[in-house]
């Protein structure tokens, strides 16, 4: 894939989940490395360049992001990136005063 056709696939996917959820994103082993790579041909080297621009796009969006092994917490509770999640990614929340 071109890098426009990776940033394209990563703005839609985006846009997906934040309707669905625009306090908690996550993107899963399953859904980029077979979903993704069935339906879009994509290749180690895409995946990489998918996940790297998917958390600088979350990060410029104002969201924390959190790979492998993290901890963060999330509703009061706190929780592991487990190994099956590749991004977590929750908005953060701006302090009225």
């Amino acid at each position: 894939m071109t890098q426009r056709q990776i940033i394209n696939l990563v703005e839609t996917t985006l846009i997906d989940k934040i309707i669905k959820d625009p306090n908690y994103i996550k993107y899963t082993y399953f859904e980029v490395n077979v979903r993704y790579t069935q339906e879009y041909e994509l290749s180690n080297q895409d995946i990489g360049s998918f996940l790297h621009l998917a958390r600088e796009k979350l990060k410029e969006k104002g969201y924390k992001v959190y790979t492998e092994g993290q901890k963060f917490e999330y509703n009061n509770a706190k929780h592991t990136v487990q190994s099956n999640e590749l991004i977590i990614a929750i908005k953060e929340q701006k302090d009225e005063a």
